[in-house]
């Protein structure tokens, strides 16, 4: 399997990502990923999602697992780093890490898979090669 670059996004945790524990709710770690791939599919790969949209293509997300390791406070500066795992026809398998950018340790990791879909007709497609291709060019 190859093993694909790795990608960081920081950002600081809001004060309305804060749960009545007084820490960022888990709901809020997933944004921080969704967020951090948007980031990277422009700065890092070249390929906006407006480019996607334009070509008749969007990702949803299939599945999703995240381990939580440490909670993470108000204000605190976060950075999320993301990763290509596989391909597989229609899907895309993303790892990631959100660490606590003051001492490095790891918060949360886990992965998700996202499905490309036709805009057209909602329906998964398999990835076409040249998206593959593109993402590879970026990751190797």
């Amino acid at each position: 399997m190859a093993q694909y670059k790795r990608f960081e996004t920081e950002m600081i945790v809001r004060p309305d990502d804060i749960d009545m524990n007084n820490h960022v709710h888990n709901s809020r770690y997933l944004d921080y990923v969704l967020f951090a791939r948007y980031d990277q599919m422009t700065r890092c790969y070249k390929m906006p999602m407006e480019d996607f949209l334009q070509q008749g293509w969007a990702w949803v997300v299939k599945t999703c697992f995240i381990e939580f390791k440490r909670p993470l406070n108000n204000a605190e500066h976060i950075v999320v780093r993301t990763w290509i795992d596989s391909f597989e026809k229609a899907d895309v398998k993303v790892c990631f890490q959100i660490l606590k950018k003051e001492n490095g340790k790891l918060s949360a990791e886990g992965y998700f898979v996202n499905t490309m879909i036709s805009t057209a007709s909602g329906r998964a497609e398999s990835i076409p090669k040249k998206i593959i291709d593109h993402y590879i060019q970026y990751t190797e």
